[in-house]
């Protein structure tokens, strides 16, 4: 993907106009213009300096009004405040620790575009523009200050004093808000939910060696009027976490009093696994290849079956979210039988950075969907064992574009500031040695056939191996651990073609 597209994704829109603008700069480089002019003298030197001043002024407002209102918190804080002045100290602080958050991001955007358009105007001078206007950039406040990063750190600091749970003497009552208690069930029925309301209940798929049940969570939105049924399950892989906070700010911004149709949503499909920070079931399974279970084999089996008769069955379109397997790295994507013209277009709706067609492994969450007549996709939302606020806002965009879509909320859908790249087909690339693995090219960029993608080094850092790439494609995922074993994957590697094969799978594990 070009950088300007991954620009879009990351750019936090109320800012946005405060950023690099890298496509002008990348048009004025490429002008004829531009080219003919003396480096020092040219138009692209005057605007990336100007665009630099800029970054820098918005940086320097932003820190300072961060260091303000930080001193202003301190100072107002006190241990005898009521409790509605703590939850107007909270909901302030909470966003002055956004807005150092943004801040950091920001920061390293535009460092990157800085880097990625000087680079690009070395092959257009022949060399000189880096060497040139790059000590202007690291002069600057934003490109050399760790302020933000400072402030960043104490705050959360002064957050975690401020917010710890207090502890109760003998004899108190702890006086706070308690969550309401929520009820087990063994069926999903939902038509005894109310309407115009938000549901929560735990739904018992198997038992433990204790005799108690094995839960999923379960959030149910049911809207006032007629509507399909939408179903949103995270983390049937259970280190695979984005999807839990999508779920959670889609729950919190949805107003269900104007919501048309039922949305079901599972944050957490693999609840054993999620407990142990672990991929698979509580014995190792992967859960996304036993589906749709046996109702009287092994547990995962069980476990699966239960999953999918108890719940995803009620579902009319299926939304299955998935990130990349530990020591990988994803794209934002979307795998989907693009034969299918319901599921192509979830995926195009999903705004994703690249669109795989795969038409489900076996024993797959999407298959069994599938298999029942739901239309269903699988989206890729970045990395295991973390919460990445980028993956989770772009990817969000193309869950409420699906809403928007079916017309179950009054949205309208959010146009994409790019295309994505459409694969009609993916593979995976294997490792055929063992050691010490670097897999090059990032992810979203394209290579080309016989271009160097790996290579592997022994222990002794000799070079024992370098892979290429078979054919042109562009990289949806790759390997991100260092220690490599024969076998191991390296690459998943998209490829663009004009047919769309009846049947395909990338092998995905």
């Amino acid at each position: 993907m070009k950088f300007e597209q991954q620009l879009a994704l990351i750019t936090i829109p109320s800012w946005a106009k405060h950023y690099l603008n890298y496509r002008e700069l990348k048009e004025i480089l490429y002008s004829d213009a531009s080219k003919a002019q003396e480096p020092e003298k040219s138009r692209f030197t005057a605007t990336f300096k100007s665009e630099i001043a800029k970054i820098n002024k918005w940086y320097e407002e932003q820190e300072a009004s961060a260091q303000t209102k930080l001193a202003e918190l301190r100072g107002q804080w006190r241990a005898d405040m009521d409790r509605g002045s703590k939850d107007i100290w909270k909901a302030q602080f909470t966003r002055l620790l956004q807005q150092l958050e943004n801040l950091a991001d920001y920061t390293q955007a535009n460092l990157t575009g800085c880097r990625k358009i000087l680079k690009k105007a070395d092959k257009v001078s022949g060399g000189p523009m880096t060497r040139m206007l790059w000590p202007e950039v690291t002069r600057l406040r934003f490109a050399k200050s760790e302020a933000d990063e400072v402030l960043l750190h104490e705050a959360r600091e002064v957050w975690r004093k401020r917010t710890a749970v207090p502890i109760v003497q003998a004899g108190e009552i702890l006086a706070r808000r308690i969550a309401p208690v929520v009820s087990t069930v063994t069926e999903l029925d939902l038509q005894s939910f109310p309407a115009g309301k938000i549901s929560r209940v735990w739904v018992a798929l198997a038992e433990d060696g204790l005799g108690l049940p094995i839960r999923v969570p379960v959030i149910v939105a049911k809207g006032v009027a007629e509507g399909p049924v939408v179903g949103i399950t995270a983390a049937l892989h259970g280190n695979e976490l984005n999807g839990i906070p999508l779920i959670h700010r889609l729950i919190d911004e949805l107003e269900v009093e104007t919501l048309h149709g039922t949305l079901v949503a599972v944050p957490v499909a693999n609840t054993p696994g999620f407990l142990l920070s672990q991929r698979g079931y509580s014995d190792g399974t992967d859960l996304n290849r036993v589906m749709p279970g046996k109702v009287d084999g092994s547990s995962p089996q069980v476990y699966a079956y239960n999953l999918v008769h108890r719940i995803t069955r009620h579902f009319e379109y299926h939304l299955d979210l998935h990130t990349a397997s530990r020591g990988r790295i994803n794209s934002l994507y979307v795998r989907a039988d693009l034969t299918d013209p319901r599921t192509a277009r979830m995926a195009r709706l999903q705004n994703p950075q690249i669109i795989v067609h795969n038409t489900s492994p076996g024993g797959s969450m999407r298959g069994a969907s599938m298999q029942r007549g739901i239309p269903a996709i699988t989206v890729e939302v970045g990395d295991p064992s973390r919460f990445q606020k980028r993956f989770v806002k772009n990817a969000l965009i193309g869950v409420t574009n699906i809403l928007s879509h079916l017309r179950m909320v009054p949205d309208e859908e959010s146009s994409p500031e790019y295309t994505p790249v459409v694969c009609s087909r993916s593979f995976w690339i294997f490792a055929k040695s063992g050691g010490i693995l670097t897999v090059h090219p990032e992810v979203a960029t394209w290579v080309r056939a016989g271009e160097l993608i790996a290579s592997v080094h022994s222990v002794f850092g000799d070079l024992e191996e370098e892979y290429f790439a078979p054919q042109d494609g562009i990289i949806v995922g790759k390997h991100v651990d260092p220690v490599c074993q024969t076998g191991n994957r390296i690459l998943h590697l998209g490829v663009v073609e004009d047919e769309l094969p009846a049947v395909v799978d990338d092998g995905h594990l």
